[in-house]
């Protein structure tokens, strides 16, 4: 239904066309979605409403409480004008003037969406074109009431509308919106575990940082009150794109939500419900996308207050801001409550790409993240979604559940959940998404999430299992000197020796070519020894090299050799950087008797600089489910070869023949 819900509201493209280009279609459909929605909910407590209001002047507006209460109205949101969308078009002279007044006579806290689609310019461009009447018509013929069409079902369409407006304006939809199945994944497994939720009037509070349409905090609103009918529950997000938030806004409206619930505005530099925090949160932030334009503010808040703030564990790499948001979600839950048995700890679910398990080596912005969530035993478990799942890519995806105070049992660890091979294949594709869960695959997914044991599917690791050192190698420098033609250029290239006389200089080479001449290629492994020869020359050249002027003249006419001369300092060897390599070495693993072990079989001088070494963190998701699948025999490669290349010699001789 709510798909051909949605094909007929689109198809007042075909009014707009030839007016409107098609990358602004959906700035005329989508709010008069919103209006018909709203129009339509209102409908069967209008004349209550008006009633209720009379003659009365009100300033600024009637208060909300007492119209629910005097007119058995539900809804946090009214309209006191005396017309809807149907009988607006009995007046078409007027038509433009009474649509604007019947706008306007939203309360307050709608007024705002319809502002955010400068929607007062839209009336004014569509009667001045001669279209207004024929779009109103248009929208007056569905029923958007929702006895006629659930809030899901509602979510579904403003999904197609927003997916259809997004095609059209080479936009990409999944920025706005979650597929549902994935949506439904998340928050079964995210009230999996919340035995509480069956109490009397249990309260709860949800958040999504990155809301879209509202359709994680839709579904999560509907599973926890079909469980518990009683529940109280309060709904909060806050959303960048301005189209979104009006749909989500509108949504939460309806529901009775209060308005101030729902945010416009970035996450990352102006956070909202600031000091605030949840009983669960969700999120699917954008994949890979660049967070240059908030880099300044978020900068500031992590050096400045570092842990206080949301950022203190490190930054990711400007090109990918997935873990920005993983320590806001983290952030925003609930703190445990010890001797509070009622106060739940918070729980949420964030969906990601592979970037945020593995991207970054040791010491880098994403490893002292990871590093930080797992020490703090935040993260409760991943699981690994099919891919071709999301509208606008078909990377691989994984959902990080997390958990601020894990049950016993799980104290520790960290499940990995290995879904990629779940799904079942659309009819009919959507974008990218060519994959979806069907009921059984989530009911699948959280009993393994439930029953907490090792499976084909299914494995369990402590949390330290995933860190590790990052050890600096080095090798001792041996060198040969040597008067060579390539050698004796990288000297005459010295910045050392720009400000030398320019005679001079020449006669230095000149001296170095004679000395190479004299030396027929054969190398010196002696610094002392060639160290005089240099000197000798640059005497002779009347060239006066300072003591770091020779040491770098010496570096140029040097190079790496095997049985070369040990170049030692402060009674040390120096390490050859060209030789210089890193180990990455098990958290649980001493690192000397890694050496020992690993690398001086092979490099018996080799030792580890412990003032290089750094501590790590990654998820390697694929490897720990990697199954490995021997080779073909070769005698049965050779048999099928031969049986390919036997038909192919038979069509040539048919051809011959």
């Amino acid at each position: 239904m709510s798909f051909n819900h949605a094909q007929f509201i689109w198809s007042a493209a075909d009014i707009l066309r030839g007016t409107y280009k098609q990358h602004q279609y959906g700035d005329v459909i989508l709010p008069f979605t919103v209006l018909s929605r709203l129009d339509a909910v209102l409908a069967p407590s209008k004349q209550r409403v008006l009633e209720v209001l009379g003659d009365a002047q009100w300033d600024p507006e009637p208060p909300a409480a007492m119209l629910r209460n005097r007119a058995g109205h539900e809804y946090t949101f009214f309209n006191t004008s005396r017309h809807d969308l149907k009988s607006l078009q009995g007046d078409p002279d007027n038509l433009e003037e009474n649509l604007r007044d019947y706008v306007s006579a939203f309360s307050s806290n709608v007024r705002e969406i319809f502002e955010k689609y400068a929607f007062e310019d839209r009336i004014i461009e569509l009667a001045q074109n001669d279209l207004l009447l024929q779009v109103l018509q248009h929208f007056a013929k569905v029923d958007l009431h929702p006895n006629a069409v659930s809030n899901e079902q509602m979510g579904h369409i403003f999904e197609e509308l927003i997916r259809k407006f997004a095609e059209a304006s080479n936009e990409t939809a999944g920025e706005h919106f979650t597929p549902r199945d994935v949506i439904d994944l998340m928050v079964t497994l995210l009230l999996a575990h919340a035995e509480d939720l069956g109490k009397d009037h249990v309260a709860r509070e949800i958040y999504d940082p990155t809301a879209g349409t509202g359709g994680m905090l839709t579904m999560a609103d509907e599973k926890i009150k079909a469980e518990n009918p009683t529940a109280e529950v309060s709904l909060y997000g806050q959303e960048i794109n301005p189209a979104s938030y009006a749909i989500c806004k509108a949504d939460m409206v309806v529901k009775g939500q209060p308005i101030d619930n729902i945010v416009l505005g970035n996450t990352l530099t102006n956070p909202a419900f600031r000091g605030r925090t949840f009983h669960f949160a969700l999120s699917n932030p954008p994949f890979g996308v660049d967070w240059k334009q908030s880099r300044k503010i978020v900068t500031e808040e992590h050096e400045v207050r570092g842990f206080e703030g949301r950022f203190g564990p490190g930054l990711p790499r400007v090109s990918d801001g997935s873990t920005l948001f993983l320590m806001h979600l983290i952030s925003k839950l609930r703190e445990p409550q010890p001797g509070d048995p009622n106060a739940q700890a918070g729980r949420g679910a964030i969906v990601l790409n592979g970037s945020p398990l593995f991207t970054g080596g040791a010491g880098s912005g994403e490893s002292n993240i990871r590093k930080w969530v797992l020490d703090q035993d935040y993260l409760e478990a991943i699981i690994g979604l099919p891919t071709d799942m999301f509208y606008n890519t078909g990377i691989a995806t994984y959902v990080w559940l997390l958990n601020k105070d894990k049950p016993a049992g799980r104290r520790g660890k960290v499940q990995l959940i290995d879904a990629t091979g779940m799904f079942e294949k659309m009819r009919k594709s959507v974008g990218s998404k060519r994959k979806q869960l069907s009921r059984e695959h989530i009911a699948e997914i959280t009993r393994l999430f439930d029953v907490f044991e090792e499976s084909k599917h299914s494995k369990i690791f402590r949390t330290e299992d995933f860190f590790y050192r990052t050890i600096t190698v080095e090798r001792p420098l041996r060198v040969d000197y040597a008067f060579l033609p390539p050698r004796v250029e990288r000297v005459m290239a010295l910045r050392q020796l720009k400000k030398a006389d320019e005679g001079a200089l020449a006669a230095f080479r000149s001296g170095m070519e004679k000395a190479a001449d004299a030396d027929g290629g054969v190398t010196s492994t002696s610094r002392k020894e060639f160290s005089a020869r240099v000197g000798e020359i640059a005497d002779e050249a009347q060239l006066k090299l300072t003591a770091a002027q020779l040491k770098a003249v010496l570096g140029e006419l040097a190079e790496h050799d095997d049985e070369g001369e040990l170049v030692m300092q402060a009674g040390k060897p120096l390490p050859d950087v060209a030789l210089r390599d890193t180990e990455n070495v098990p958290w649980d693993e001493d690192v000397t008797e890694y050496l020992e072990r690993e690398v001086k079989p092979w490099a018996p001088d080799a030792w580890i600089d412990h003032s290089k070494t750094k501590e790590g963190a990654e998820i390697p998701f694929t490897r720990h489910f990697y199954e490995y699948v021997p080779p073909r025999p070769l005698e049965e490669i050779d048999r099928d070869l031969d049986e390919v290349l036997g038909r192919i010699r038979a069509r040539l001789e048919e051809v011959k023949g």
